[in-house]
């Protein structure tokens, strides 16, 4: 019942843009991200996918080599948040980020998905992708993998963790 994460890798996209839900292609790294991450992966019998392109590609890459079937779950994709995506960080409204960081788990002022939310839809992830004697990997993006990660170890740190594109966390690992 092993679960292992991995984030896509860089998507085509400006740095320092939010873009959550927006349905970004992988960047010109994908063959070679997708490589490492083969070198560093242990077998997996499955594997799910957000919908998303960026994650989509790098799973059905992963998915040819190792000859794992693809399986899309939309509960695996990023975080929508609302009036912010595409936006640059820096000209996300001040009032609005403080806002968030005020209530981290419940407000919205974006418009979009709370983290709570994020958080519930990634649980059901969770429990549809654990299966007993199964070895699973879920291509998803940093939010899933530290809703993942807080649910996994009830530590509030898990939203504040760094997840670099391409990074491989496997859960049965944490505690």
């Amino acid at each position: 019942m092993a679960l292992t994460l991995v984030r896509h890798t860089r998507p085509a996209a400006a740095e320092g843009r939010c873009y959550g839900t927006t349905d970004l292609a992988p960047g010109s790294d994908l063959a070679a991200g997708a490589a490492a991450i083969l070198r560093r992966l242990d077998r997996v019998d499955a594997i799910v996918a957000s919908p998303l392109l960026r994650c989509r590609r790098l799973a059905a890459l992963l998915g040819a080599r190792l000859r794992v079937p693809v399986r899309l779950d939309a509960d695996w994709r990023e975080m929508d948040f609302g009036g912010w995506e595409g936006l640059p960080w820096d000209a996300v409204p001040r009032h609005e980020l403080d806002a968030w960081a005020a209530d981290l788990m419940h407000a919205r002022p974006h418009g979009g998905e709370s983290v709570a939310m994020l958080l519930a839809r990634t649980r059901r992830a969770l429990r549809r992708a654990r299966a007993p004697g199964r070895r699973t990997l879920a291509v998803t993006h940093a939010g899933p993998i530290r809703a993942a990660l807080f649910t996994t170890t009830g530590r509030a740190d898990a939203w504040q963790r760094p997840v670099a594109f391409g990074e491989i966390v496997r859960l049965d690992a944490v505690r």
